[in-house]
């Protein structure tokens, strides 16, 4: 699934960015933005970020 941001959370630090694998996320206005398609889904977003600003949706 692709991860989602919460944009309330997210202080645009760019940790996610760095380790993107897929370099889909950008900061914008910032916030950290995916490039929905060109997500691996492989999670490492949700596992840097500190501010627990991104998430894998349930389902």
């Amino acid at each position: 699934m692709i991860p989602v941001i919460d944009r309330e959370r997210c202080t645009g630090c760019g940790d996610c960015v760095a380790v993107c694998p897929s370099q889909c996320i950008a900061v914008k206005d910032e916030k950290a933005a995916i490039e929905e398609r060109f997500c691996e889904e492989c999670g490492e977003c949700v596992d840097e970020c500190s501010e627990e600003a991104i998430s894998l949706p349930r389902g």
